[in-house]
């Protein structure tokens, strides 16, 4: 972990990152990428000390709308438990009547529940939480150092009880590792379960970029032997690396998000994401 000093911490979406890098050591991950220009490694945290000062001045200034984290790096990584910089960031979001949306894996955003909830009764809160095999064993492969599937669906009904709107993002889909009739199933029967309101899914099939790609490479000759030769035969250095079962698992997806009112259009999700809410008492500062 290391400080670094920002000049500002909302994009012109009312996106931030309060810090840069991450220790899930999820083996797909895309903000490895060389894309993004990180100059350290990305397990040494970069945390962004004055962070907490530019977002109230910015809360000040800006229209309400719903503030975002966690599309770069999940920031419920294990340092927030001391930090709390997550914390504090609602604890102004509510005091100064935002909403709130975040993509996580971790529990972590179980501690500042009574936060969520108080947000959420003042404006809106939607929590994302991305789920992509419901194999435990395989879950800790893939994603080693945060909680497994079956915890984060034991959140997403903890927040259902607590009234607190839900997304899940079902992706990456690994060809020949997760993208399975039995895995997409039982996947979207959580869903069910959790009654979430919306599931994000770009197809069956993950991406892949230098930086993240050789990461990627080095795991699976790590966790499953020949098959990064496969990849590079099939897919090369593309982009996009398709689930050659891409259209059946799709079929199977648009099939019961439709006939279980589950929003399945990626536009549709993002916009009621994005959309705050007008209520009468939302003006009222604490």
């Amino acid at each position: 972990m290391h400080y670094a000093t920002s000049k500002s911490i909302l994009s012109s979406k009312n996106g931030m990152n309060l810090y840069r890098g991450c220790t899930h050591g999820c083996i797909y991950c895309d903000s490895r990428s060389d894309i993004y220009g990180m100059e350290h490694e990305f397990e040494d945290i970069e945390v962004k000390q004055n962070s907490l000062e530019l977002l109230k001045k910015e809360l000040i200034k800006r229209p309400k709308a719903m503030i975002g984290t966690g599309a770069m790096c999940d920031p419920c990584i294990p340092l927030e438990k001391n930090l709390q910089y997550v914390r504090k960031s609602l604890e102004l979001i509510y005091r100064y009547g935002f909403g709130f949306t975040c993509i996580t894996k971790s529990d972590l955003i179980l501690r500042d529940l009574d936060l969520l909830k108080k947000i959420n009764e003042k404006s809106k809160v939607v929590v994302q939480m991305t789920l992509t095999t419901a194999d435990e064993e395989l879950c800790r492969i893939l994603e080693p150092n945060v909680c497994g599937s079956k915890r984060r669906v034991e959140v997403l009904n903890i927040l259902k009880e607590a009234g607190i709107p839900t997304v899940v993002w079902l992706c990456p889909i690994l060809p020949y590792i997760n993208d399975n009739e039995e895995n997409i199933k039982k996947i979207l029967d959580y869903c069910i379960e959790a009654n979430v309101k919306g599931i994000i899914c770009f197809e069956m099939g993950l991406t892949l970029r230098d930086g993240n790609r050789q990461y990627f490479y080095e795991k699976l000759d790590e966790h499953f032997p020949g098959l990064k030769k496969r990849y590079i035969d099939e897919f090369g250095n593309s982009y996009s690396i398709p689930s050659p079962k891409n259209n059946e698992l799709m079929e199977i997806f648009r099939d019961v998000t439709a006939q279980n009112g589950i929003l399945s259009d990626n536009n549709e999700i993002f916009k009621y994401i994005s959309e705050f809410p007008q209520k009468s008492h939302q003006s009222k500062l604490i």
